[in-house]
């Protein structure tokens, strides 16, 4: 599909200097599939914000000897 969308002559000029203008649509296209999965990513974090309580968890009254046993239970961790 076809898409028009104005830019700045700086900004071609920047773009043109990293990708040879035969590139350009799939950089940008590449720059909008990140900038995509960045968003759907910060929609899940927000969406889980709140999931957990503040308390009730094992690790409540020693949180780094919690996580030195699960780091000791893990057999394949080295060290």
């Amino acid at each position: 599909m076809r898409l028009h969308i104005a830019l700045d002559d700086g900004l071609v000029a920047e773009l043109d200097r990293r990708v040879s203008p035969r590139k350009r649509s799939a950089f940008i296209a590449e720059l909008i599939r990140r900038g995509l999965e960045d968003e759907r990513r910060w929609d899940d974090i927000e969406a889980a914000l709140g999931a957990l309580s503040d308390t009730g968890h094992d690790w409540d009254e020693d949180p780094t000897g919690w996580v030195r046993d699960q780091r000791r239970s893990d057999a394949s961790r080295a060290g």
